[in-house]
This record gives C-alpha cells, structure tokens and sequence, in this order.
C-alpha cells in the first residue's frame, strides 16, 4: 500500500510530519509513503528511511493562498504533487496538514469526485465522552446543502463507520434545532424525508447538545452549520481546559489536588485529544484525501495514517461507488 504525504503543509512541517511517517512505517509492515517536499528539509529529521521515499520540490501552498488559485497556479506544490501520485497511480491515498481549502480543490481538480456524488464532503471523526467518537459531516466543504447531498452524506459516512471504525449498524442523526420530526428549517424537514427513505439506521434528529454524549455514531448537516459546531467543541474543549488549569494552580490546597488528580485529568485530555482520531476525510471522491490538523503533532499524522491505511485497506471508495450504483441515494 502506498501514501503520499504532504511534507511541508501544517504548522509544525516538516518535521512532525516526517516522525509521523516513520512511526508509521515501523507498525504497519505493508506500507510504503512518499514525503513530497524539500529533499533537504526533510533528509534533517529522516532517522529511518525504510519504506519511505522523498519526492523533492521546493513549492508551498502557504494558508494565506486562495485555495482554488494556489492549485491551478502552483502545479509543483508539495500538496498538488502528492494529490497527481494518487491521479497517477503511483499512491493509493493522500494527506496532508495544509491549507484545508487548497486540499479540497486540488481533492477535486486532481484526484476526482465520484460520479453519481453531488457534493464532496469533509468529516472530521470527534470526540466523545465515552471515547467512542462520532463523525460530523460536512464541516467545511460546503456551505450550501441540498436534502439528497445530506442524504449522500449520510450514506458515505455510513460505509465508512462501519468498514474503518468497525461500527455493525452506524446510528445516523440529522442535526437540527429539535428532535421532533417537523422541526428545523426547509433543509433539516426535507432532508428527514429522504433518510427515512433510506435503509440506513437513522436515528431521526439530533441537537447540538447531545453530540458529545454520543447520540450519533454520524451526523449529517450542511457544510456551514458542521464548521460553526466544529470551531465550537474545539473551542470550548480548549477554554475548559485553560480554566481547569487555572483553578488547579490558583492555591497550595488546588495544586496539592491537582497533583492526585493527574493521571485521570490525563485519561480525561487523551479521551478528547483530536489527534487520536486521525484527520477529516474528504468523502466522494475516486480515492482517500485526509486533512489532518494544522497543528497536528507526529501522534497525528501517524493517526492519520493509520485511519488512511483503513479506507484503502477496507476499499471505502469503491464501495461508496457500489452504493450509487445501486441507486441506494437519490442523483
């Protein structure tokens, strides 16, 4: 199996990106990635260089580029370069910690929507109080949404959850201002129509509230709602986090508690740590395109790749493919 990796995109490139790589060439003995980068850059942090090749370039696609320009204008970028490996055939898949609007493009441009799929959409895996994670989609691919781009979305993330997350029966949630059936916009009530059409397990809606307590294995919504509750739970995450540690530090007594409370308020950040769970994939497309964070850390990649090497392994694509094919969502 092979991965082509964006060596230069993300905050902390190239070098988490790099260890990332190599932790995951030392666990799974039957991958093999290409770090598209600056050969020289890379070379630096290159402890092992088993399995992993270099494919040298010196462009960037920087966060501050105009995703749809960058692509078409910067052909030798290291994003661009690792998303025709996959157009090629010479990588399975590709990942990348970059400009997330810059992927997406070159998601599209390069490697291909499916036929048969309106919309692509990008789903981040979340955390959950009990640790089992849902996926959110869309949270940024599109900000505009149709009822049967929902329901394609419904569908993708139902494969997914069931071939890479090992869930038998995905519970499917519609995000919505109510659980009641007639609630929400024309959106929500009409995108409940065509999921109650569907042999999906659909769970009916489900509120903003509930998301964390797991009420969903997937939810489903329109790219411009997911973006706005993902940027929330992130944001609340890390406030919580920064005002627990206030508390803690603030007297003697706090501090004394703190240090007995240690290894379970470090139970309690890796259960909600973002980089356990791998990147966004960007469904509807003819091969795997991951976003992984910006500031994604060696754990993170290697997460990234380990969710990757899933979707190729368990052929995701092609069985989204199938599932078109049989007319299992309204084109």
């Amino acid at each position: 199996m092979k991965i082509a990796i964006d060596a230069m995109g993300g905050d902390h490139a190239p070098k988490e990106i790099v260890l990332g790589a190599i932790k995951a060439v030392q666990t799974f003995s039957d991958l093999h990635i290409t770090l598209v980068g600056d050969e020289t850059k890379i070379k630096k942090y290159m402890t092992n260089q088993d399995r992993i090749s270099i494919l040298h370039t010196t462009e960037v696609i920087l966060g501050t580029d105009e995703p749809v320009r960058a692509v078409r204008r910067k052909k030798t970028a290291s994003m661009v370069l690792a998303a025709q490996q996959v157009a090629d055939g010479q990588a399975d898949a590709c990942i990348s910690a970059g400009n997330t609007g810059a992927l997406m493009a070159a998601g599209l441009f390069v490697v291909g929507r499916i036929e048969g799929i309106d919309r692509p959409a990008l789903a981040p895996t979340l955390p959950t109080i009990g640790g089992e994670g849902f996926l959110l989609l869309d949270v940024g691919a599109n900000a505009d949404a149709k009822p049967e781009h929902l329901q394609q979305y419904a569908m993708m993330g139902s494969i997914y959850s069931q071939k890479v997350r090992g869930i038998s029966k995905p519970r499917i949630g519609l995000l919505n201002i109510g659980t009641e059936e007639k609630k929400g916009n024309e959106l929500t009530k009409h995108a409940f129509g065509f999921l109650k059409e569907t042999n999906l397990h659909f769970v009916g809606n489900v509120e903003a509230r509930d998301l964390l307590d797991g009420v969903a294995d997937v939810v489903v919504t329109d790219g411009f709602t997911g973006n706005m509750v993902l940027k929330t739970i992130e944001g609340t995450a890390l406030s919580m986090f920064k005002m627990l540690k206030t508390a803690l530090m603030s007297s003697f007594t706090s501090k004394v508690a703190a240090a007995v409370l240690k290894p379970n308020l470090k139970q309690l950040k890796e259960t909600m740590d973002y980089s356990e769970y791998g990147g966004a994939a960007l469904f509807g497309l003819n091969a795997p395109v991951i976003k992984a964070h910006g500031s994604s850390n060696a754990q993170a990649i290697f997460s990234a790749v380990k969710q990757t090497r899933e979707m190729v392994s368990n052929d995701v694509v092609t069985l989204i493919k199938q599932a078109v094919e049989e007319n299992k969502v309204k084109n």
